[in-house]
């Protein structure tokens, strides 16, 4: 597994300053979160070099702006403006092999679902995330890009919170650029068993998202890391293993000791 990071949590005012940075902490790895707005040729040129200039390389690509979170939405020039950015995501993916994710919806949920877990889509709904899944996946057809479904929590999205019922929509689509992202924040809350339920997804697994269930640094809250990375081992992952959290503090100093950390835990 390689350890991987999310840009905005490393400090520097490049990308390259970041990459640069990450390869002296210990880490493979970089996820790109990339503000639509600062978004242009001399940015991708960067991006696709990454890699040659500093041997980390970028696995995973998300554009980021107001819209994001609305590809369902009710408003259609809200919901077109999303899903435009996301296309620009996967278009990204497929050009330099990366995966970008793509949920329900997502924000705070108003009103709180506070006693209605694991709302269920209705068959419009359905149909209609389905196709645009679909059309995402179109967009990276035939490369090593990959749109991948990520569960989020009910404070955050209402539908297809838990790893089950993403795996069903993956499995009913049947398609080689698809699959899972997991994202144990977000599995604290929804998985009565992290662990469990990611050997249950198995090789649907394609990227993972690390924050404890404070959505600190894994190791700040209650989740069992050993058996977390004891189940990716089961079920043979070898992806990344990418940090999506807070840095809690100085990240010079906490994210090597959590590269540090977690390298041993994989190695174990």
């Amino acid at each position: 597994m390689m350890l991987c990071c999310s840009s905005p949590m490393v400090p520097g005012e490049t990308l390259t300053a970041k990459a640069e940075l990450l390869k002296e902490w210990g880490y493979d790895a970089i996820a790109v979160f990339q503000p639509l707005d600062a978004w242009d040729a001399e940015a991708r040129r960067e991006l696709v070099a990454l890699e040659r200039r500093t041997g980390i390389r970028p696995v995973e690509f998300v554009l980021s702006d107001d819209v994001y979170g609305n590809a369902m939405a009710a408003d259609a020039a809200l919901r077109e403006r999303c899903r435009a950015m996301y296309r620009q995501s996967a278009e990204v993916c497929a050009e330099i092999g990366a995966v970008t994710e793509i949920e329900f919806e997502y924000g705070a949920q108003n009103p709180l679902p506070l006693f209605e877990p694991f709302r269920q889509l209705s068959p419009s709904q359905h149909a209609e995330f389905v196709d645009f899944y679909r059309e995402m996946l179109d967009v990276v057809a035939g490369t090593e890009g990959r749109v991948l479904l990520e569960p989020i929590n009910r404070y955050e999205c209402g539908y297809l919170n838990r790893i089950v019922d993403n795996v069903r929509i993956i499995e009913e689509i049947a398609h080689p650029n698809a699959g899972l992202l997991p994202d144990l924040f977000h599995m604290s809350i929804e998985e009565a068993d992290p662990a469990q339920a990611l050997r249950d997804a198995g090789d649907h697994i394609v990227h993972v998202h690390l924050g404890d269930s404070n959505r600190l640094l894994p190791g700040s809250g209650h989740l069992d890391w050993p058996a977390i990375v004891q189940a990716l081992h089961d079920v043979d992952y070898r992806g990344c293993l990418n940090l999506e959290c807070s840095t809690e503090g100085d990240p010079a100093v906490s994210l090597p000791a959590t590269a540090a950390r977690l390298r041993k835990l994989v190695n174990a």
